[in-house]
């Protein structure tokens, strides 16, 4: 029998076990807090009969629940037909987990007496809240213990539905699909595994306004974060490149300005997208950036514009088009008050956060600006004070809590309340800074955690800025492989205190150069990686360990339809022997 023990902290001291391994047993990702598996083979099939709380559930493949009410039984039995249909129509033949030409030979027999697992007893200890559906960090425990008998009987308990849902998945990852037909099995019983996540912020940031992606892409995107245990999908809804999100309320924003007909979220399909995640226990996070990275409302309302397309857009922006809000002009605050009205109703029973943006205001632009006409940061500031004041008042009137981009409180001295979740991506002694003045932050560090970094500029060279700007590099290269993305803790170097306040991290997807053909290359595995340093915190940060488990799941990917990029190829994994490609 092999024991893992708050693996969190012993990676590095299990190495020569898991090298030795003959079978792919402790390859649950993200790594559980504690793991105990044995050596006896189970079989699962199609026929498996599942309790909740001491009466039957009975299940069907494909059953989504409907909100915005939910219900805890209704959401765990639309799991439970996800995670065997991932078990028994989505799964994989482990052949490259085990050495050249003998997975025949490891494999258990087809002709011997089959044990199977015939029943699923999950437990739910305590009642779920409003909360659990729509958590602040810290609302909902996520907590499991999965135990699976060598008689093949096997049970789960979790403080609430979200709880049962993580330990689904590590109940579908001990699982692989027979090579001669559709049999699965589990060479690993007994398994005991109790497991919860290190930070309750787990998320990825996904542009939809500088790239259009069709509905599918979303959900697949949910989906994979939820065979991730992450728990949060923020969607960066518009910016001065497009406005695809329809508000009702106020039509030609979209009607002027997305990319082209068809090219828009309706209202039911933003309703569809929310209550998709949250199925999947996943809160989603909408976005619309103000008072930059707003300039498509000028071709609908040009009053409240600033610099809308101004030229060389370099002195006044971040990327073309430009375009802010007009912090001096008397209709910004109707207007707002008209889309806010429209979008937080649809946004709170689902959400108790909104993303109110902020990042990337540059004063030059009110220069522009006819009722500002200076760049003089002691006459923008308190126009910016104002603004996020009364912006945030309209959330919080929602019943939401604000999130900003850091350079609200950082870069501009803007005071915001206590309340307002900060997101920081310009690094570690930004987070320290953001952590000492007490904010509670999320980490989107740039230097890991920008998956569209490092691929080259999307921007285009003209002959005169050719030479300078050879070989085209983009401004955040290197590219964030999987190990970088993996070496990553965003509490290194802080006090106990300010660790604290750093409640999670989302990896970020902007489109510029990204859309559905290539976002699940983009984000997968990396983000699996980054995934598993919020939920598990790994402090040996041991590659030789990780890299075969990251590469079995990802097999998993692939068999669950997210094309993920690999890991490495076949001769690295098998045998799951890492050390065929370390570095010597």
């Amino acid at each position: 029998m092999l024991v893992l023990s708050s693996c969190r902290g012993v990676f590095a001291m299990l190495l020569s076990f898991w090298l030795l391994a003959s079978t792919p047993v402790l390859a649950i990702w993200p790594a559980p807090t504690s793991i105990t598996t044995g050596d006896s083979t189970l079989w699962i099939g199609p026929t498996l009969l599942v309790s909740y709380n001491g009466k039957p559930l009975p299940w069907v493949y494909g059953y989504e629940p409907k909100g915005p009410k939910f219900s805890s039984k209704e959401i765990i039995k639309g799991a439970v037909g996800r995670a065997m249909n991932n078990i028994v129509h989505k799964n994989f033949v482990p052949w490259m987990l085990y050495s050249r030409m003998q997975l025949e030979e490891t494999e258990p027999s087809l002709v011997k007496y089959k044990t199977y697992i015939t029943h699923l007893d999950i437990t739910q200890t305590k009642t779920d809240t409003p909360k659990t559906f729509k958590p602040l960090a810290g609302d909902v425990d996520e907590s499991y213990t999965l135990n699976v008998e060598k008689n093949g009987k096997a049970s789960i308990k979790a403080v609430t539905s979200t709880g049962v849902l993580r330990a689904l998945e590590s109940f579908t990852q001990l699982f692989y699909q027979h090579s001669k037909g559709p049999f699965y099995y589990t060479k690993s019983a007994p398994v005991s595994i109790s497991d919860k996540p290190e930070y309750d912020h787990r998320g990825v940031l996904f542009d939809v306004s500088r790239s259009f992606f069709p509905m599918e892409s979303i959900l697949r995107t949910i989906d994979a974060l939820a065979y991730n245990k992450m728990n949060r999908i923020h969607i960066h809804a518009t910016d001065s490149q497009s406005w695809p999100l329809e508000i009702p309320a106020l039509p030609e924003l979209h009607q002027k300005g997305a990319y082209a007909h068809g090219k828009t979220y309706s209202p039911s399909d933003l309703v569809k997208i929310q209550q998709y995640a949250i199925n999947r226990g996943i809160e989603p996070i909408i976005e619309i950036d103000t008072p930059g990275h707003f300039g498509i409302v000028a071709l609908s309302h040009p009053n409240l514009v600033a610099g809308w397309d101004s030229s060389p857009w370099t002195a006044y922006c971040a990327e073309p088009p430009c375009g802010q809000i007009r912090l001096k002009e008397p209709s910004v605050d109707p207007f707002l008050d008209k889309l806010m009205d429209d979008i937080l109703p649809r946004v709170s029973p689902y959400s108790a956060y909104f993303h109110t943006g902020g990042d990337e205001v540059n004063f030059n632009m009110y220069t522009l600006d006819p009722d500002v006409a200076t760049n003089d940061s002691a006459v923008i500031v308190p126009l910016l004070q104002k603004f996020i004041d009364k912006h945030h008042a309209r959330v919080r009137k929602a019943g939401l809590v604000p999130m900003v981009w850091e350079e609200i409180p950082a870069d501009y001295n803007v005071t915001v309340g206590k309340d307002v979740l900060i997101q920081s991506w310009l690094g570690d002694e930004a987070i320290a800074a953001l952590t000492a003045k007490g904010h509670k932050v999320i980490s989107s560090n740039y230097n890991y955690w920008y998956m569209d970094c490092g691929r080259g500029q999307w921007l285009n060279f003209g002959p005169d800025e050719y030479e300078e700007n050879y070989p085209f590099l983009d401004w955040c290269q290197p590219y964030k492989n999987w190990r970088l993305a993996y070496s990553y803790d965003p509490r290194a170097n802080l006090t106990a205190a300010q660790a604290k306040l750093v409640v999670g991290g989302e990896l970020a997807a902007w489109s510029e150069s990204i859309d559905d053909a290539t976002i699940d290359d983009i984000l997968w595995p990396r983000a699996s990686a980054a995934g598993e340093v919020l939920w598990s915190a790994p402090k040996d940060r041991s590659q030789l360990e990780a890299a075969p488990r990251l590469a079995e799941f990802r097999e998993r990917l692939i068999a669950r339809g997210i094309k993920s990029g690999t890991v490495h190829m076949p001769y690295c994994t098998q045998g799951l022997n890492s050390t065929r490609c370390q570095f010597l």
